[in-house]
């Protein structure tokens, strides 16, 4: 009660949330707060916008030191990346074209738990269909850069998730080998990640039922992708129904402290981390509770080119409306030519009026890693027939080293399953423990 007494005198006026600093606990003070959430730290928002703010921070140990910064820092950023700084400030990086300094301490969430700064990052994908130019902007391109952070990741193919709706058995091996090979074109280094198939790995089912046993149908029914997929059918498989629970078993076997989503997914890492609390105080001190990643971009939100008012989606039923990896730049420029915008012939940025030409604009600026503003000036004089084959040859640039390496991968069959073997081999390392952890305090466990 002392200790408490003391940090409410110390904490400065205003000052919103707590955090634990190499040792020293502080507070954040919200004039520094610009705003925005750092990806790998999704619990702390971000602080510190300004050099002197920074350089106070640093002097003072017992305040946070997470910062994102325009060109006040742009200096500072340059002169110490890679490096480890003074009084505590942590290691300066870059992180999709923004300037971060990051603490090399524990961090407190705002859930009041602890997460080490070295993390584990998990996420998964469906083998449903041929990866496309969403998944990869919006999903995989952030996995090919989280995993030069030095941190865990592990990435899973989840087939077992695939079979929760209707599918084709006989072309799911193949699909699934596929996607494996898709990740590994686009930049996912197997030597660097784990990555595996789900179902090679049998702890995920049983650490499925144990947690089931801890889920309340209540819960699971309150779920948006449930009540969303669940719509369009006359029977509600039970698996579409229970799915988030093997979802929160993927994240919990490896003890993710992080896991890459959509929007759409953030409730069911919400589950993940209910489950794991539910585990912890029923059973004991077991598993990290994970936080989700969302990519707060336009590249989270790539829209379809026939349907711009829904995502780009391997389901679609017209496959003009997505950019596949396979796609040669033939077929590229063909379903650009196709893709649905207006009468207006001015390219600018306007998605609740115009969204098929936003959505065009949104595909070329993540490509090419233009303002909305600067493509604005550059494609002055163009009409949207002319700007829809710019947009589609910056594609083409993009993705056709990625379709050269697929192909290569794809018809190489032996290299791709050793590859696959191996990935199992290194999940199973991790997940067993777990599952043996598991099985003892649940009483699964044989007596010794």
């Amino acid at each position: 009660m002392q200790q408490e007494g003391e940090e409410a005198a110390r904490k400065p006026k205003g000052s919103k949330k707590m955090v634990v600093c190499g040792g020293v606990r502080g507070w954040m003070r919200p004039q520094w707060l610009v705003g925005w959430t750092h990806p790998a730290l999704p619990h702390l928002t971000t602080t510190a916008c300004t050099a002197s703010s920074l350089a106070r921070t640093a002097t003072n140990s017992s305040l946070v030191k997470t910062t994102t910064t325009g060109s006040a820092l742009a200096s500072l950023c340059s002169l110490r990346e890679g490096q480890g700084s003074q009084k505590g400030l942590g290691v300066v990086s870059k992180w999709q074209g923004k300037c971060h300094i990051h603490t090399d301490v524990r961090l407190r969430s705002e859930e009041g738990t602890t997460h080490p700064s070295h993390r584990i990052i998990f996420s998964g994908i469906q083998p449903t269909g041929v990866v496309h130019l969403g998944n990869y902007l919006g999903a995989v391109r952030q996995w090919v850069e989280l995993q030069k952070g030095g941190d865990d990741v592990i990435f899973c193919v989840v087939d077992q998730h695939a079979i929760t709706l209707p599918y084709d058995h006989t072309t799911l091996p193949a699909a699934t080998r596929a996607t494996v090979a898709s990740l590994i074109a686009c930049g996912v280094d197997p030597d660097t990640a784990v990555l595996y198939q789900q179902s090679r790995v049998p702890e995920h089912a049983q650490l499925n039922w144990v947690l089931t046993c801890l889920t309340t149908m209540a819960r699971l029914t309150h779920l948006p992708q449930y009540k969303e997929k669940s719509q369009s059918l006359r029977e509600v498989p039970l698996g579409l129904y229970a799915y988030p629970v093997l979802q929160a078993a993927d994240i919990l076997l490896y003890r993710a402290t992080h896991v890459p989503v959509g929007e759409d997914q953030r409730q069911h890492i919400q589950l993940a981390a209910h489950l794991a609390r539910v585990f912890n105080n029923r059973y004991g001190e077991t598993f990290t509770l994970p936080h989700s990643l969302v990519a707060d971009t336009a590249a989270a939100r790539i829209r379809s080119l026939r349907h711009p008012d829904k995502k780009m989606s391997k389901s679609e039923v017209n496959p003009r409306g997505r950019i596949d990896l396979t796609d040669t730049p033939d077929i590229i420029r063909g379903k650009f030519k196709k893709a649905v915008t207006d009468f207006t012939s001015a390219v600018y940025y306007d998605p609740e009026n115009r969204p098929g030409v936003s959505n065009l604009m949104a595909i070329h600026s993540e490509v090419t890693g233009q303002s909305f503003e600067d493509i604005t000036e550059a494609s002055s004089g163009l009409t949207t027939a002319q700007y829809k084959l710019v947009v589609a040859d910056a594609v083409i640039e993009l993705l056709n080293p990625i379709r050269l390496k697929l192909d290569a991968l794809l018809a190489n069959p032996a290299q791709l399953t050793a590859l696959m073997d191996r990935g199992a081999e290194r999940a199973r390392e991790r997940a067993i423990p777990t599952w043996q952890e598991v099985k003892r305090k649940v009483g699964l466990a044989p007596e010794s």
